[in-house]
Formats: C-alpha cells, structure tokens, sequence
C-alpha cells in the first residue's frame, strides 16, 4: 500500500514542528522524521492503529504519535493520513473529508 498525506495533515505537521522549534529547532526536526517514519509503517500495517471513537468507522483509524493523533483512512490500495490532532482534542468531524 502506498501512503498519502492530505493538504490538512501537512499544514498540521508544519503547524506543530513550528511550535515545537520556537524553544527546540533540534526537537523540532526529530519530531517530523519520527512523525514520518512512523506514518510510513502504515504501508506494511494499516490496520494497526485503533478505530478513530468520534467516528467509530473501521475504515478511519488512528495511530499515536507522541501527544499527538495522527488520523488516516485505510482505502483499497493507499492509506491517506488526513489530519493530526493533540491527544487531548476531539476530532473536528467536518475535516474529514470522503473520497470521490
């Protein structure tokens, strides 16, 4: 399978690696590399992350990340990551947006 990032999920990635380089740039670029690294073994596992509970839809899931929520859809032949949310936060359901 092959994995895709959402235009959100990317602007939320950048968000986050900001805020985190405002006290520690080295953290900040450790933070990206593992966050990528670790949406990368979603190609091999998919299904490995947990049922995302706001949805409660097999096909959406969510693998944590440090504090963080990284959610993605799991589709026939890709897995698309489609947002990154604290832990702390309940997922916004109108950034879920379907496949056409």
């Amino acid at each position: 399978m092959r994995v895709i990032w959402a235009p959100l999920a990317i602007e939320r990635a950048v968000e986050i690696a900001a805020y985190i380089a405002t006290d520690r740039p080295d953290a900040s670029r450790e933070w990206v590399a593992g966050l990528f690294e670790a949406a990368k073994t979603l190609a091999q596992f998919p299904r490995r992350g947990r049922r995302v509970p706001e949805l409660n839809r097999p096909e959406y899931r969510e693998l944590i990340y440090g504090s963080y929520r990284v959610i993605y859809r799991v589709e026939a032949q890709r897995v698309a990551i489609v947002t990154i949310r604290h832990g702390r936060r309940l997922l916004d359901v109108t950034e879920i947006v379907e496949p056409e």
